[in-house]
């Protein structure tokens, strides 16, 4: 691949490119800020959850299952399960991470999200040899996050929406929009419903808590990882 380098004109191309997401973005963090007014947080703890976690889709799922007292130890394996998508995903920049060092490459990896990752491997395979790339487009999207879910929690203070209001469905709608976009076809089919019939059990097993999310997402992918160990086995 060559040289790969950091600079400041890469941070710039980042964060240009990264405007349409980013205002596409904007009414998933105000989402994410109501459920949070509505689970309970303050305004100060809501900006600390979007700070550090920033992560719309483990947000919202642990959330959706917030409890009082909270569940600490079920929302954070929840999260964890749900972010490990990530772990696959950063091995695919490796051409650029690989040649990096100390915060050049941990910092892109913590703003890195769905959408920033995909424009950077775009540019990545287009030739692109400027690895900032990858943290200014994450800088952009972090402060829209703030900003966004910062509004959400104001809007949530306004209208006060009540226990059932339809904007608390905002996770269920996120996880079937992603599960539409990872559909590959009929080889899914087996491990999805076993995820389904595992969560639905433990549902009913360990009720007020997010363990069926965990535990769902646990059978799917040892059902899906054992079939694919079988299909690339030597014969």
């Amino acid at each position: 691949m060559g040289e790969v380098v950091f600079t400041r004109a890469g941070l710039r191309r980042g964060a240009r490119e990264c405007l349409p997401m980013m205002v596409a973005s904007i009414p998933f963090g105000v989402v994410t800020g109501i459920s949070a007014h509505g689970a309970g947080l303050s305004f100060a703890e809501t900006m600390f959850m979007s700070i550090t976690v920033f992560a719309g889709s483990a947000q919202l799922l642990a959330l959706s299952a917030w409890t009082h007292p909270p569940s600490v130890l079920a929302a954070s394996l929840a999260a964890f399960v749900v972010n490990l998508r990530l772990a696959l995903m950063g091995p695919v920049l490796a051409p650029w991470l690989d040649r990096l060092r100390g915060w050049r490459v941990w910092l892109p990896l913590f703003v890195m999200t769905d959408q920033n990752w995909a424009l950077s491997v775009r540019n990545m395979n287009a030739g692109g040899k400027d690895a900032a790339f990858l943290l200014g487009s994450g800088l952009t999207l972090v402060c829209m996050w703030i900003s966004a879910s910062a509004l959400g929690h104001v809007v949530g203070t306004m209208l006060q929406p009540p226990p059932g209001h339809p904007v608390f469905f905002a996770a269920l709608a996120v996880f079937v929009a992603l599960l539409v976009g990872m559909w590959r076809g009929k080889r899914d089919l087996l491990p999805w419903a076993i995820a389904a019939v595992v969560a639905a059990i433990a549902a009913r097993m360990f009720p007020g808590g997010s363990w069926h999310i965990i535990l769902g997402a646990l059978a799917g992918s040892l059902v899906g990882g054992l079939r694919e160990h079988r299909a690339n086995a030597p014969a």
